[in-house]
């Protein structure tokens, strides 16, 4: 019998898969199809104080091994979450949720997060500092280890409920950033987010995305992901949700041994709804292949090879 449970900033998880932000909505949708409550918890879509319809369409372009994304942020603002997404998420899954907070200042930081994490629902606060698809938010809070302190500080003195930060890929230094962040006061890390792409229409010879560019994500991010965790966990002591281009059991494990506590799950929901639900499924047995009885006992193992 293997143990799927880990531990994630004091709060218990019957197993590491986490459903990413943006890719998951607020779990209706997938509820419908299977029950979610298996889920270690899910990252809700990214919110900010006010509504943001996002950037203009066509903003979703494929290409080998992955796709570009440039949504922009879509959400209906901190008061309808609080007021309508929650209470009707509160129906369907018993776990605490992570809330993804965005802004475009360190104030709208704070305030939202503050006001997402009094809500009896909500487990962890992950702090967005990497969108890359939103101008003068997002990813410029995220791209020096100054920003990024400072407004992880700013949070975590508004906030009850653990700080976990969501770092660029798209910086030079990804353990410094990581130790910025555990200077700050953050709880834990999480990264990466999407890698900044572009693809061109051939026939109109022009970008396909009217944002221009847009953030890459699926299997081809993976090997980036694996070697950013495995910095990022060796510089800082507060634990790392991986994420990157996870697409099945065997890809958990892997970024587990890089260093991470938990994993999230992104492109894949997008690709089939039962992504997660057929990691969850599949893990016990990849785990008895490779003699694991503990996934807390792996964490970081690839540093004692």
């Amino acid at each position: 019998m293997v143990n799927t449970k880990v531990d994630l900033c004091g709060i218990t998880l019957d197993n590491p898969v986490i459903p990413a932000s943006g890719t998951f909505g607020y779990g209706y949708e997938f509820a419908e199809l299977y029950d979610i409550n298996m889920l270690g918890t899910f990252s809700f879509k990214g919110t900010t104080r006010e509504m943001r319809f996002g950037n203009p369409t066509p903003r979703i372009a494929e290409c080998k091994s992955g796709m570009l994304n440039a949504v922009g942020l879509q959400n209906p603002g901190v008061d309808k979450v609080i007021s309508e997404e929650l209470p009707k998420l509160k129906k369907i899954f018993r776990k605490p949720v992570m809330a993804n907070v965005s802004g475009f200042s360190v104030e709208e930081y704070a305030e939202v997060s503050e006001r997402l994490s009094a809500c009896e629902e909500v487990g962890w606060i992950e702090l967005n500092v990497s969108c890359p698809n939103v101008h003068g938010g997002g990813m410029s809070f995220g791209t020096s280890c100054e920003s990024v302190r400072t407004v992880t500080e700013a949070v975590k003195k508004k906030v009850k409920k653990p700080l976990i930060v969501k770092l660029s890929p798209n910086v030079t230094d990804i353990a410094s950033m990581a130790k910025a962040c555990e200077d700050g006061g953050a709880d834990g890390i999480s990264l990466i987010n999407t890698l900044m792409g572009m693809r061109i229409d051939l026939k109109k010879r022009a970008p396909l995305l009217k944002n221009v560019t847009g953030g890459l994500s699926g299997g081809a991010i993976f090997p980036v992901a694996v070697r950013m965790v495995y910095q990022a966990s060796s510089a800082v002591r507060i634990p790392v949700v991986g994420m990157g281009g996870v697409e099945s059991a065997e890809d958990v494990i892997e970024l587990m041994l890089a260093g991470a506590t938990a994993v999230e799950v992104g492109a894949a929901n997008l690709i089939d709804p039962f992504a997660c639900k057929i990691i969850i499924e599949d893990l016990p047995a990849v785990m008895e292949r490779y003699g694991i009885t503990s996934l807390k006992e792996i964490i970081g193992g690839a540093k004692n090879g």
